[in-house]
């Protein structure tokens, strides 16, 4: 793979970084300011918000420029909004930094996706797509433990102006790294196309119902383990490098799944997180059982990332760009959905394992939307899936456009 790549990953790294480790300092940050836990929740949802603010108007609005520049005043932007997060004197001005610094996410993570995938070589787009996600993924092994650790010791606010020091680093490599290639396919209004196809509202939804069911239990993944499991607080961030280990191993075997047997994995893998999610909350008491469940959770959740993902730039034909931001602001829909779910479970008496059972249901609700999306593929429509593909040619007449409505 070009080492261009490489820099994009650093960038997804920063991302991953400050996403998630929101959620272990998420106490921390509630008792600076006198807010509840599920009030702090605020902060996970603001950022998530920012994510789907962000993801189509910058995408509109930064559509004609280089992919390069694109990249690098995104970056800049995640810079001006961790600065802000570490200086917020109040509760509420740290809500509108975490959106400000969300803003940035999606339309980042959808020019990534575009210039990986320009990139690669044939067929080892999926791969393209995973090796940008590894920044992801290793944000969970080394960045949000480290950074939850730093928080805990030091403060939270030291945490996110290191993350702003991780976007610096981002443009620099940018500007090194990544040469100036062509992605634009077409204008702006061949872009917004895009959203007529109906598979890729069939895609954004499976991602925003079916991710919520990870972003519910990791939410609130700090007083799962300390005030049920029964870890000591500096045991959190050790916990979450478990998460970060099943995330990293999840994504490489999905970037290969993704160019082979997409459908097959998603579907594998939504069964597999209801499995899970019902023995964590069935086990929350054992502190063993929820390590296990972190690192299964994370595991199926990024095993699925790369084949959604390439599900939503095949669907989307020729408005890539805006189809993988949005995919973005999906998977943040999903984020926000599955924090103020999980709150109103916890406000609602029913414990923190209850957020366990409500991610179960959300995951089932996915597999059911791909199975509804599949049947569509199936009859009509020339598929999304080689497995799909597969299906007697007879039964395939008339077959129109991938994803025309």
């Amino acid at each position: 793979m070009p080492i261009a790549i490489l820099a994009l990953a650093v960038g997804a790294f920063g991302i991953g970084t400050t996403e998630f480790v929101a959620m272990g300092l998420l106490p921390q940050m509630a008792a600076t300011f006198g807010v509840s836990i599920a009030g702090a929740g605020w902060l996970i949802t603001a950022y998530a918000l920012g994510v789907v603010v962000g993801a189509p108007t910058l995408t509109a609005l930064t559509h004609s420029w280089p992919r390069k520049r694109v990249l690098m005043g995104l970056m800049g932007m995640f810079v001006l909004g961790h600065a802000a997060t570490a200086l917020a004197p109040t509760f509420h001005l740290l809500v509108g930094a975490r959106f400000l610094s969300g803003l940035s996410h999606g339309a980042f993570f959808g020019a990534s996706a575009v210039v990986a995938r320009k990139l690669a070589p044939p067929g080892r787009q999926g791969q393209a797509l995973a090796l940008v996600f590894t920044g992801l993924t290793v944000a969970n092994v080394v960045g949000v433990p480290l950074g939850t650790y730093v928080g805990q010791q030091l403060g939270w606010r030291l945490t996110f102006a290191l993350v702003g020091i991780i976007g610096l680093v981002t443009i620099a490599s940018i500007l090194a790294l990544v040469p100036e290639v062509e992605t634009r396919t077409g204008s702006l209004r061949s872009e917004f196309a895009a959203f007529r196809r109906r598979q890729v509202w069939w895609t954004l939804a499976i991602t925003t119902v079916g991710f919520a069911s990870m972003f519910t239990v990791l939410s609130y993944v700090s007083p799962l383990l300390t005030e049920v499991a029964g870890f000591s607080e500096g045991s959190v961030s050790w916990v979450l490098i478990l998460f970060g280990l099943g995330a990293t191993f999840g994504n490489v075997l999905g970037g290969r799944l993704a160019d082979w047997r997409p459908y097959r994995t998603l579907a594998v893998g939504f069964v597999a997180q209801v499995v899970v999610f019902g023995a964590v909350y069935l086990l929350a008491e054992s502190r063993v059982a929820v390590a296990v469940g972190v690192f299964l959770f994370a595991f199926t959740g990024f095993t699925m990332s790369a084949p959604i993902q390439t599900r939503g730039i095949t669907a989307a034909g020729g408005g890539a760009s805006m189809a993988s931001a949005a995919m973005q602001a999906a998977f943040n829909v999903g984020n926000a959905m599955g924090a103020f779910l999980g709150g109103l479970a916890i406000d609602g008496g029913f414990g923190y394992a209850s957020t366990a059972l409500v991610a179960l249901v959300l995951a089932l609700l996915g597999l059911a939307i791909l199975g509804e999306a599949t049947r569509v593929d199936k009859n009509g429509r020339a598929p999304l899936d080689p497995e799909v593909a597969a299906i007697p040619s007879q039964r395939r007449r008339g077959v129109r456009d991938t994803v025309d409505s």
